[in-house]
C-alpha cells in the first residue's frame, strides 16, 4: 500500500478547503421593527422571506443560507447600530429589511462605505431614489411615492375636486403626500402631518370634518392605520367621505380594523387577489404555515429571497466580491418572476412595477378585496433621472 506523500496530503487539504468554501453559508442580516405598534409590518417581511427560503431548501444559489434577525424598534439610531454590527462583526453578505425610511436613511453611511449589498423591503425614500442613489442599495418594495401617486391618479380620474391629505411627520409621510399631489390636479384643502405612532386622531378628524373636502387621502402604516381607520369610522366619516389610502388597510391591519375598513380604497403594488403567476400558491403556502393571510410586506419578503437566490447563482456563490454581487442583484431583478406581476429595477435600483387600486369590501361575514384597476402600469419614479453615474 502506497503511503500518501506530503505533497498529496497538501493537495487533498487544498481540495477539502475549496470544497468547504464552496459549501460556505451565505449570511443574511435582517432587521425591521419587530416590536411596538408597527411590529406586524416587520414580522410579515421576515415571515415572507423565511417562507421563500424554506421553499428553496434553506439555500441561496445552492448554498446553505443563515439569517440573523434584529429588531430596530423603529429607531434610526438602533438601525444604524444594527447595520454596523451586521457589517463589522457578523460579516454578512447582504442586509435585508432596513426598517422604515427614517431607519434606512440613518443606516446608509456604513452601508455605503462598506459596499455591502442592502435590500430594503419596506422603504424607498426619495433621497435614495435620486441624487443619493447607491449601486449596492436596492428596494424590492417601492419608491415611496408610488402607491400615493396611484391614488392621486385614481382621485383625478374619479373627478374628486377637493382632497384632504394626512400622514405621519417623517420622510415617508412627506414622500407619500408629495406623490399624491404629483398626479392629482384638483384642490388640496389641507395637508396635515401627525406624530409618528400617534394613537389618537380625534382633534385632526374634527378639523377634517369641517374642511369641506370631497375625499381624504392618508398614509398610516401598522398600528397607526388601525387607530386612524377605526376612529374615522366611529366619527361617521366612512359612509360620507371616501377614504383613499396607501399602506393603511392591508394584511397586517385589517384583522383589527374589521368593518371599519369596508369601502376604503388602497393603492398597492400587490394584493392577494392578483392573478400573477405563483401568487395564489404563495398566498396558500403563507396562510397554511402562519395561519393568517399574507400582506404586501410578506409578498415583498418572499420576492426578495428569490431575488437573492438568482443573484447568488449569478456569481457562483462568490458574494465576497461586493461590486459583482451588487451587479448580480441588479440583473436578477429582470429575471425575477414576482408574485406582484411585472418587476425590474430602474437605474436607481428602485422597482419598476404596477400599482393597483383595491377596495375593501364584505361578502357575508368575510372581508374581501376588489381590484378596481391599475392606475399606474410598470410605473417609474420621477427621481430616477437624478441618479447619475452610480
Amino acid at each position: 500500500m502506497t503511503r500518501p506523500t506530503s505533497i498529496s496530503l497538501l493537495l487533498a487539504a487544498s481540495a477539502l478547503s475549496l470544497a468547504m468554501q464552496a459549501r460556505a453559508d451565505v449570511k443574511i442580516g435582517f432587521f425591521a421593527p419587530l416590536s411596538g405598534p408597527v411590529a406586524a409590518v416587520g414580522q410579515d417581511q421576515y415571515d415572507g422571506f423565511m417562507l421563500g427560503l424554506e421553499e428553496l431548501g434553506g439555500k441561496l444559489g445552492g448554498q446553505a443560507a443563515s439569517v440573523l434577525r434584529e429588531d430596530d424598534q423603529l429607531k434610526p439610531e438602533m438601525g444604524n447600530q444594527i447595520a454596523r454590527k451586521f457589517i463589522d462583526r457578523d460579516k454578512v453578505d447582504a442586509i435585508v429589511g432596513l426598517g422604515f425610511s427614517n431607519v434606512l436613511m440613518a443606516s446608509l453611511p456604513r452601508i455605503k462605505e462598506s459596499g455591502t449589498v442592502a435590500i430594503a423591503t419596506n422603504a424607498g425614500p426619495s433621497p435614495l431614489a435620486g441624487a443619493g442613489c447607491l449601486p449596492n442599495v436596492f428596494s424590492t418594495a417601492w419608491q415611496n411615492d408610488g402607491a400615493a401617486e396611484a391614488m392621486g391618479k385614481y382621485a383625478q380620474d374619479k373627478g374628486f375636486k377637493k382632497v384632504y391629505l394626512m400622514a405621519p411627520n417623517y420622510q415617508a409621510g412627506k414622500d407619500y403626500v408629495a406623490g399624491f399631489k404629483r398626479l392629482y390636479k384638483g384642490k388640496v384643502v389641507d395637508e396635515v402631518y401627525t406624530q409618528v405612532n400617534q394613537p389618537d386622531y380625534s382633534a385632526e378628524l374634527a378639523q377634517l370634518q369641517a374642511a369641506g373636502a370631497d375625499a381624504v387621502f392618508v398614509f398610516y402604516p401598522g398600528g397607526m392605520g388601525v387607530n386612524f381607520v377605526k376612529q374615522y369610522a366611529q366619527a361617521g366619516l366612512g359612509k360620507t367621505l371616501p377614504l383613499l389610502s396607501a399602506f393603511t388597510v392591508d394584511g397586517t391591519t385589517i384583522g383589527a380594523q374589521r368593518d371599519a375598513a369596508v369601502g376604503v380604497i388602497s393603492g398597492a403594488m400587490w394584493d392577494a387577489v392578483l392573478t400573477a403567476p405563483g401568487n395564489s400558491e404563495f398566498v396558500a403556502a403563507f396562510t397554511k404555515k402562519f395561519k393568517r393571510e399574507p400582506s404586501l410586506y410578506a409578498a415583498v419578503g418572499y420576492d426578495t429571497v428569490r431575488l437573492l437566490d438568482i443573484a447568488v447563482k449569478r456569481v457562483n456563490g462568490k458574494t465576497s466580491d461586493k461590486a459583482a454581487f451588487a451587479a448580480a442583484v441588479k440583473a436578477a431583478g429582470a429575471e425575477l418572476k414576482s408574485v406582484r406581476g411585472p418587476f425590474r429595477f430602474n437605474n436607481n435600483n428602485m422597482p419598476v412595477q404596477n400599482y393597483y387600486a383595491v377596495q375593501t369590501s364584505k361578502e357575508g361575514s368575510k372581508l374581501t378585496a376588489k381590484l378596481l384597476g391599475t392606475p399606474l402600469a410598470e410605473h417609474q419614479d420621477v427621481y430616477a433621472s437624478l441618479c447619475k453615474g452610480k
